[in-house]
């Protein structure tokens, strides 16, 4: 089998490969493809592509739909990167209040012929900045960063509010019992001093914090945003920031409008670079595929459910499909007294199918929904 690789992935994920797979950047005909931040937009797929696995959270560089509709798998890591982005979030909230970035600059500028400690003294004045302790920290999503960020900054001394419409079960018993969560979103940015995004980039959150929601917050809020850049309209936090209403905003996706501005720190993008984070999420993101390629199971995929079987039968067939009212039954008809294991995300089907008698893939590829069958 053949692994195709569109950015350099940590040694410690493509050492999981054993001996049946090749693994390179220049493969053809390639079952998956292991990609960090490289754009697949554009890309033809192969007809042999399975599977895509992205070694990050993460997923905007992937074409989703059409590599469901083709019946491509697509996984990403979630939790993978955590811990970093969290260590980062902590930074963000220091940066965004006590002026460091604009002191260490100064510093820089002091002439070497002055007396430095005396210019320190007399210049430090114009990067003063609260502390942390104390001060409402709000979590806008709940995740496996979010949950990290919010029991973090307790520990610092601050309370935290927290907002997710789709908080689970695994992060609701991650999350310390201190944090307030609330269900409406408007009661999170009348009360919190720093506002931190940990939510993904969708149709729903484009553009969530603009002119009408920062209206909401506080006189003076810090935002942060290490998740993705359009979550912020660009010109309402500039106006935002020009009229003091947001007091720094800090955001690990730099652009031309902001890189320069006024109370702006742009990171640039180091949400994930750590050596530790790029190795977890090489490693997950293998096993991944690994577990799909050989086994069929489905993990953390972002287009397709989660299906997962142990293999106690002589053949196994998988089988992708558009869901619809009829598609379970007409396979089960097919597939007769076989051991099915099946679900349904956002419109796609997946079902697992062991029986120690063959399985007539024939006919189920001639069933109008279905997208694709293999054979493992």
């Amino acid at each position: 089998m053949n692994i195709k690789l569109l950015n350099k992935i940590a040694k410690c994920g493509t050492c999981l490969f054993d001996e049946k797979y090749t693994v390179a950047e220049d493969v053809a005909n390639a079952d998956a493809i292991m990609v960090r931040s490289a754009s697949m937009h554009e890309m033809e797929f192969e007809s042999s592509l399975l599977a895509i696995a992205r070694a990050g959270a993460g997923v905007n560089n992937i074409p989703l739909d059409r590599a469901a509709d083709a019946g491509i798998v697509v996984f990403n890591t979630p939790g993978a990167n955590a811990n970093a982005v969290k260590e980062l979030a902590v930074a963000a909230l220091l940066l965004s209040c006590r002026k460091i970035v604009d002191g260490i600059n100064w510093a820089k500028t002091i002439d070497s012929a002055e007396d430095v400690a005396k210019a320190v003294e007399k210049g430090k004045g114009a990067f003063v900045g609260p502390e942390l302790l104390g001060k409402t920290l709000g979590v806008v999503g709940l995740g496996a960063i979010g949950a990290m960020v919010a029991n973090t900054a307790l520990a610092l001394g601050m309370k935290v509010v927290g907002y997710d419409p789709f908080l689970s079960v695994k992060a609701a018993l991650a999350l310390d019992s201190r944090v307030s969560v609330v269900t409406d979103l408007d009661e999170l940015y009348k009360s919190a001093d720093f506002i931190t995004l940990h939510i993904p980039s969708t149709p729903d959150t484009k553009g969530s914090i603009n002119a009408n929601t920062i209206a909401k917050m506080k006189d003076g809020v810090r935002i942060l945003n290490l998740a993705r850049a359009d979550l912020v309209n660009t010109a309402d936090i500039k106006a935002a920031l020009d009229s003091d209403k947001v007091a720094a905003y800090v955001v690990d996706f730099p652009t031309n409008d902001l890189c320069e501005y006024k109370n702006v720190v742009a990171i640039p993008h180091l949400g994930a670079s750590t050596p530790e984070s790029e190795d977890n999420c090489a490693v997950m993101a293998a096993q991944e595929l690994i577990n799909y390629l050989e086994n069929g199971n489905v993990v953390n995929s972002v287009n397709y459910p989660s299906v997962s079987a142990p293999r106690n039968s002589a053949n196994r067939v998988c089988v992708l499909y558009k869901a619809c009212d009829e598609a379970l039954s007409e396979i089960t008809a097919i597939t007769k007294s076989a051991n099915l294991t099946n679900a349904v995300k956002k419109g796609y089907g997946y079902a697992i199918v062991d029986s120690d008698e063959a399985i007539d893939t024939d006919a189920l590829n001639k069933l109008a929904f279905v997208i694709k069958t293999r054979i493992i």
